[in-house]
């Protein structure tokens, strides 16, 4: 037995397992090995030392008066060779050698230990990095295998780093011995123990490494509002202050650019857009653009989070950024869909006319007279979904009228991104909640007058703002 505990011993402290769980992994070995011996274990009594010099096995009898099962009963006469004192009906414990059990019991004890012993110290690396999920871990390039790279972590064959090709910056290229900074995403227990993936990708990685090299950041002084990410080519960062007195962006950058320029070596080079966050989406947006400079940002629907960036002609490919990558960042940034055009493109639309009509359409929806409230357009219809009513819209159905005349001729139905569910719930709004008032005939014949879109030539009505097919904005004036 002392034999079978050192080699245990020795084990349980190169993998790190507590005495405990050795003890438990020991009694378990001699308990299945008893099993195998004498077909149960129920009255098996393991007797450990602390230092494991020390492993004695008993068998729990019954004394008895006749003997039914010689494995768990034992007559009088032969207890009285143990103890002088015991009675009929007592239990002892009988010492029992461990050369009793079969080469098969004592293999299947020791598979039975070791598999306790894997449980062990699988769950105690487990319970161990379960808190570092989420954080930064640094270890050092070991090996490739199918573009997945795997890390020391400094416990090998107990402990691996997993960097998997997707969660890798393109064009990063690392060779043996090269020092490797990830975020912990995930961790799982292995046949060897277990396995963390790696992750240079995530913007969490990004918010911890800014935690690493602004203090500011790391005592709370300033906030990350948003982070976004095209690994390999761009980062935006949204900072503010919870100090009046602390500039977030310029605490980001440090002196002489020192930090930011420590955090983009990190990411491999890759360009970083650090920037303040404003409650209004005009400046929010404006600085989401930035390194461009905007000079005018109009919200064409508010509930929509829809809006025109307007920049100087030269600053247009700077706004959108090489394959789009700066807009399309913004975008996520902000939770806006942003419309970048340029100077000349938007120099013959009336951007003040489009704000006025915003903010009076607004006010009229804020009416609360008791005057009923009068609606032509799918969109002014309540409770509609805009983004069906912008589809019908930008298909020439705007009016309420034109709808209902579109689902009677069955045209809408071949309208694509528009189901017959939204259809339906449209119908039952106007059903619900519009009332359709009658014209006085004044017995005169008013000529039906039709309308086309100076541009393009598509048929045109006086209500819509911008051609349903080419997009040029539209103004009626009265002759």
């Amino acid at each position: 037995m002392s034999e079978i505990a050192d080699a245990i011993r020795a084990l349980s402290e190169s993998k790190g397992i507590g005495i405990d769980s050795v003890k438990q992994t020991v009694e378990s070995m001699i308990k299945a090995a008893y099993k195998q011996r004498y077909g149960h274990d129920d009255n098996c009594i393991v007797k450990i030392s602390d230092d494991l010099a020390d492993i004695s096995v008993y068998s729990r009898k019954t004394i008895v008066d006749g003997v039914y099962d010689p494995s768990q009963e034992i007559e009088l006469e032969e207890a009285r060779e143990y103890s002088a004192d015991c009675a009929e009906g007592d239990e002892i414990d009988i010492k029992i050698d461990p050369q009793e059990f079969s080469r098969k019991a004592i293999s299947t004890g020791k598979m039975i230990a070791h598999q306790k012993l894997n449980e062990s110290f699988k769950d105690t690396l487990l319970s161990e990095y379960k808190g570092k999920v989420g954080q930064i871990i640094i270890g050092y390039y070991q090996r490739e295998s199918k573009g997945a790279i795997y890390v020391d972590l400094g416990k090998p064959g107990r402990v691996e780093g997993y960097l998997p090709e997707k969660f890798q910056n393109p064009g990063e290229i690392f060779e043996k011995s090269d020092r490797i900074k990830a975020l912990v995403k995930d961790i799982k227990p292995i046949q060897s123990g277990i396995q963390l993936t790696l992750s240079r990708t995530d913007p969490k990685f990004v918010e911890k490494i800014m935690e690493l090299e602004v203090p500011e950041i790391a005592d709370n002084t300033v906030s990350i509002y948003k982070i976004v990410r095209e690994p390999g080519y761009r980062t935006k960062i949204a900072v503010y202050s919870n100090k009046s007195d602390v500039d977030p962006v310029g605490a980001c950058v440090g002196l002489k650019g020192v930090r930011i320029q420590n955090i983009i070596k990190e990411l491999n080079s890759e360009k970083i857009d650090v920037l303040k966050y404003e409650e209004d989406p005009h400046e929010f947006i404006k600085n989401a653009l930035s390194p461009a400079e905007v000079k005018q940002v109009v919200i064409r629907d508010a509930n929509a989070k829809m809006a025109l960036a307007i920049v100087p002609n030269s600053q247009l490919s700077v706004a959108i950024g090489k394959f789009g990558h700066n807009s399309r960042l913004a975008n996520k940034l902000c939770d806006w869909t942003i419309d970048v055009k340029s100077e000349d493109a938007v120099q013959d639309m009336d951007l003040s006319e489009t704000n006025v009509r915003r903010a009076a359409e607004q006010l009229f929806s804020e009416n609360t007279s008791d005057e009923p409230e009068y609606v032509t357009t799918v969109a002014q219809l309540p409770d509609v979904d805009q983004e069906v009513a912008r589809k019908l819209a930008s298909n020439g159905i705007e009016d309420i009228e034109d709808f209902l005349a579109a689902v009677e001729n069955e045209s809408i139905y071949a309208i694509q991104g528009i189901s017959r569910e939204n259809i339906e719930a449209i119908n039952d709004i106007i059903n619900d909640s519009v009332e359709f008032a009658e014209e006085e005939d004044d017995g005169t014949v008013e000529e039906e007058v039709e309308y086309f879109c100076p541009e393009c030539g598509e048929k045109i009505t006086l209500n819509m703002t911008h051609c349903p097919k080419c997009g040029t904005e539209l103004v009626f004036e009265e002759e």
